[in-house]
């Protein structure tokens, strides 16, 4: 399968700088096809969506393709799609719709290798509503989050999972746990933002009944998208102004949409299907082919980054579950993460230091708030980043 990691690399401006980034978990750099698609739509007539001026039309083009967009990447109908601030803001607004005819007595599920946007929502939800918490455990040895059926009852409202963990890469096995939760009739919120940057998803396999991603993951705009069923948002009745919508899914989002960035993300999820170019295919076929190729590539930096890294002492991975994204959290014996993400910055190698608000994950591991150096490889990682990273925290360890 074909992969040129170095056209891809010449698309993106930022890598012009110099710096190894492996700081993508946090937010990948942007091709200039993103840039420029964003530019045009500021550059030409825009207005409030409708279809009697040019400016109306071109904002109603650039909503309806972003969902048409963000649907063929999550395997979803566009009718489905939400677009929020960010995957946070939409699991709050969510967690208040959904849990509004929870009780004393309900129940919800969330893990502890959750980012805190898919935990917090959801506890504070019960917390107002008189129900109970259950937390899932994850095995900090092997990374693995325990079974789903010890924490599952007749009472469960909900399942809060992440599907790939922006910490340690875990991906749970999320189609299993969706057809438990179901099983018991509880929905399943899916935190796909770290996931959907590495594999390509499918809310229907997945079993998902929300699915949140974040297109600055996968080289998009500043914004958050949800999918749900469309039948399953008829259900849900936001607070909103009187006279706006109550078609969906436009009646969960407030005010005006940033038609510049969704005109961003079509373009996002336009380079992603490139990556692996297949001419005559429609954009669900095309992105199949290029997040097979992409998974190729990373898996083939990684496994060449691990191997290196067995070879420095002191060094430890936290990331060792049996499936899992291409992403490393590393301690040093003896040494503060800080410190190693300062020295690798000052050598132009990004890998930032942080428990990046995966709070409980970090706790669970040992490591308290403070959480560890994450390395995260993307579509425009190539085997020099990979040695220049290694080569960094070599020095790192010896100085």
């Amino acid at each position: 399968m074909s992969y040129d990691v170095e056209r891809i690399r010449a698309d993106f401006p930022a890598l012009k700088n110099g710096s190894a980034h492996f700081d993508g978990p946090g937010g990948t750099q942007t091709p200039i096809q993103v840039a420029e698609a964003v530019a045009k739509a500021l550059r030409e007539p825009l207005s409030n969506r409708g279809t009697v001026t040019v400016g109306e039309s071109n904002a109603e083009g650039y909503v309806h393709a972003a969902r048409q967009a963000i649907a063929a990447l999550v395997g979803g109908k566009p009718e489905g799609v939400v677009f929020g601030r960010s995957a946070t803001q939409l699991c709050y607004d969510f967690s208040r719709w959904i849990s509004r005819d929870w009780k004393a007595g309900d129940e919800v599920v969330v893990t502890r290798l959750d980012h805190d946007s898919n935990i917090r929502p959801w506890a504070q939800a019960a917390e107002r509503t008189g129900a109970t918490v259950y937390w899932l455990n994850f095995d900090p040895e092997t990374g693995e989050l325990d079974p789903i059926e010890s924490v599952l009852t007749e009472k469960t409202r909900l399942v809060a999972v992440t599907a790939a963990s922006n910490l340690i890469g875990t991906r749970p096995p999320v189609a299993e746990i969706s057809k438990a939760a179901r099983s018991v009739g509880a929905l399943t919120y899916v935190d796909g933002v770290h996931y959907t940057a590495h594999c390509l998803p499918d809310v229907e396999a997945l079993g998902a009944d929300f699915y949140s991603c974040s297109p600055y993951k996968f080289l998009g705009p500043h914004l958050g998208a949800l999918h749900a069923d469309p039948g399953l948002l008829e259900s849900l009745w936001p607070d909103k102004l009187l006279p706006s919508t109550n078609v969906i899914p436009e009646r969960f989002e407030f005010g005006t949409l940033p038609y510049e960035l969704l005109a961003g993300v079509a373009a996002a999820v336009e380079y992603l299907a490139d990556l692996n170019p297949a001419a005559g295919k429609d954009l669900r076929s095309r992105l199949v082919r290029s997040i097979e190729a992409l998974e190729e590539h990373e898996n083939e930096l990684l496994a060449d980054l691990q191997s290196k890294l067995a070879g420095l002492k002191g060094v430890t991975v936290h990331s060792r579950a049996q499936l899992r994204t291409p992403t490393l959290l590393l301690t040093f014996e003896g040494r503060d993460t800080m410190d190693a993400y300062k020295f690798l910055a000052a050598r132009g190698v990004d890998a930032p230091s942080s428990n990046f608000y995966a709070l409980e994950a970090s706790r669970r591991l040992g490591l308290g708030s403070e959480g560890g150096l994450r390395v995260g490889l993307a579509p425009y990682t190539n085997s020099a980043d990979i040695n220049r990273l290694v080569e960094g925290l070599s020095a790192f360890l010896g100085s």
